[in-house]
């Protein structure tokens, strides 16, 4: 057939007609299926209900009878689920499970990870904890506060143990998800609205406050990098020994991940307010992370910010996810309202820049006026 066309200038011209209305059709009902596949999952994503969680701690003492009640107020309110910290205890999570479901809310199993103070198994091992910069381990130094008592995520015994709670909660029947939190390393740099409560300046990266440094972690990354961290005259701009780190808290997520998947549960966590901002101050990329939901911690006060950080940073999150499954819930910190406009103004910020949902720290710190709040909020979006 080529040669057919050969030095005829006529079917030559014919030929490149013919190309061009060809490659015209197919981009245009090419571009047809993206504008109904994008408008497909745009109403998905519209037509989805807009979540409403509190954060919980539980306390084995409590009676039922008080579980129910409590959980009934959140639902009256309109709250659609609970994170329950049970100190890591699955047999007080199967007691609560039914309580709350009962009452219509979902369930998850939240968890303090990396981060496990008075853990009886831990303690039995000092060089599972995290050793900062100048040598300080968290098995008896501890920094910032007394209960900052960090395990180091690279050294396996440690990560088994932190994955061996993730599966004993994911196990539980009844719970949406298995809730991380403290997945990451101690504060290199606090919110700066907490930094007078602490007498602290930290303009620069504190030894003090830099971890991990344990043996553990030093062997393995020379063995990758063939050179030592605690040599290096600045590891602040040392990008492989920060990535080496980013990676480790990663590695832990990743396997919690598909612990929770094997049992039919979903895996999420409580995170820095966006991944920028967390990778910067605790090691935490959280957008890179084979992980379900998670709800960043936009406690707008903490860092001397206005109600409005709460939809920036709530937007930069959901940018950085693009292209990603994993959906945000906003988290906020209710003391740092000073009125029902403000917290009525977060919630609709929350969903105007993309979460899934909102979740309130915590569920005991909720007044009668904020819950009514949440529930004529909540029903105006509809």
């Amino acid at each position: 057939m080529e040669k057919l066309f050969q030095n005829n200038p006529i079917m030559e011209l014919s030929k490149l007609v013919f190309l061009v209305l060809t490659i015209s059709l197919f981009s245009c009902a090419n571009k047809d299926n993206k504008t109904q596949d994008t408008a497909m999952y745009e109403g998905i994503i519209n037509n989805s209900a807009f979540e409403f969680g509190v954060w919980v701690s539980a306390n084995a003492n409590k009676p039922d009878d008080d579980y129910s009640k409590e959980f009934k107020k959140y639902k009256s309110a309109g709250i659609d689920e609970v994170l329950i910290n049970t100190g890591t205890d699955p047999e007080l999570l199967k007691r609560l499970v039914p309580i709350a479901t009962n009452e219509g809310l979902k369930v998850h199993a939240w968890i303090m990870a990396m981060n496990r103070p008075g853990d009886s198994v831990a303690l039995q091992h000092p060089e599972w904890y995290a050793v900062s910069r100048d040598g300080k381990s968290c098995y008896d130094t501890r920094p910032y506060v007394d209960y900052y008592q960090w395990l180091c995520p690279t050294r396996e015994a440690s990560r088994n143990h932190v994955l061996s709670l993730v599966e004993g909660l994911a196990k539980v029947d009844g719970i949406e998800s298995v809730h991380l939190d403290y997945i990451r390393f101690s504060d290199i740099f606090l919110p700066i609205g907490l930094l007078p409560k602490y007498n602290l300046v930290q303009d620069t990266e504190m030894a003090e406050f830099d971890f991990c440094y344990c043996d553990e972690c030093v062997n393995a990354f020379e063995k990758i990098h063939h050179k030592n961290p605690r040599e290096s005259n600045n590891t602040s701009i040392d990008m492989e020994w920060k990535n080496f780190r980013l990676d480790a808290i990663k590695a832990v997520v990743d396997d919690a991940y598909k612990i929770a998947h094997k049992y039919n549960k979903n895996l999420t966590a409580a995170v820095f307010p966006y991944p920028e901002m967390a990778d910067h101050m605790v090691r935490q990329r959280w957008d890179k992370w084979d992980i379900d939901e998670v709800y960043p911690m936009i406690y707008h006060g903490f860092y001397n910010e206005e109600v409005d950080w709460i939809g920036y940073a709530t937007k930069q999150g959901v940018k950085d996810l693009s292209g990603k499954k994993t959906q945000i819930n906003t988290g906020i910190y209710i003391p740092d309202f000073t009125s029902e406009e403000e917290l009525k103004e977060a919630i609709l910020l929350a969903k105007e820049s993309g979460a899934k949902g909102i979740t309130f720290f915590d569920g005991p710190a909720l007044s009668e006026a904020n819950l009514n709040t949440i529930k004529e909020t909540k029903a105006s979006l509809k």
